[in-house]
């Protein structure tokens, strides 16, 4: 994968550079603020971004406002926030612009290096990687939504699995209940979603969205 980087502390950038290239991925631009990372993308084109919330000027929310940015601008570039705080509004911003290839993780959270590649490649494949604690923050941020009004209980907790880009055979582990009973209940919420049978779309990933981002 070709890879940009936006992260303000030159060690944590130093260190991400270093793991991905030990893994053989091409990182095209590693950089430490959100107009620079606009520009290196523009320039090189990457798989996916990796970009830290809180970056100069200001240090609030410049590096999601960049990666809204560079949706609307390059849509075929994966968005990876990897941040220590999770910013519910902006997030959500960038989940209604795009129909995949978009993660949010916590940088305290992240257990091993492998974890951090699947993640990784999954958005740069157009999947989601949510973070378990930013799915309760979007959760609660959306709680009097109407899409959630239309889902079960079972139903939230298995489409917040799915955020997480767990599989069918994970999420009856974690729920203890058979994959059939997961599939009745992921053929529900597309159902609910109003996101029939389709050859182009994942809809898999337009549930989570479409919930995430509601």
């Amino acid at each position: 994968m070709r890879i940009v980087i936006a992260e303000d502390a030159a060690v944590i950038r130093a260190g991400l550079a270093e793991i991905l290239a030990d893994r053989g991925h091409e990182v095209a631009a590693a950089v430490g603020d959100a107009e620079a990372l606009k520009a290196a993308v523009a320039e090189h084109r990457p798989d996916v971004a990796i970009v830290d919330v809180r970056m100069p000027p200001d240090h609030t929310d410049e590096g999601l406002r960049a990666a809204i940015a560079i949706r609307r601008d390059h849509p075929g570039t994966g968005i990876l926030v990897f941040s220590q705080y999770v910013e519910t509004r902006y997030a959500a911003d960038l989940l209604r612009m795009c129909s995949g290839g978009v993660g949010y993780l916590l940088k305290d959270r992240v257990a091993n290096v492998g974890e951090f590649i699947d993640a990784i490649t999954r958005v740069a494949a157009g999947g989601t990687a949510f973070d378990p604690e930013v799915v309760s923050g979007m959760l609660n941020a959306t709680r009097h939504a109407s899409v959630l009004a239309a889902l079960t209980g079972r139903e939230r907790d298995v489409l917040a699995l799915m955020a997480e880009g767990r599989s069918n055979s994970a999420i009856a582990d974690q729920l203890v209940v058979s994959e059939r009973a997961v599939e009745k209940h992921i053929s529900n919420i597309f159902s609910k979603l109003g996101l029939p049978p389709s050859d182009s779309d994942h809809r898999r990933v337009l549930a989570v969205l479409a919930y995430l981002g509601s």
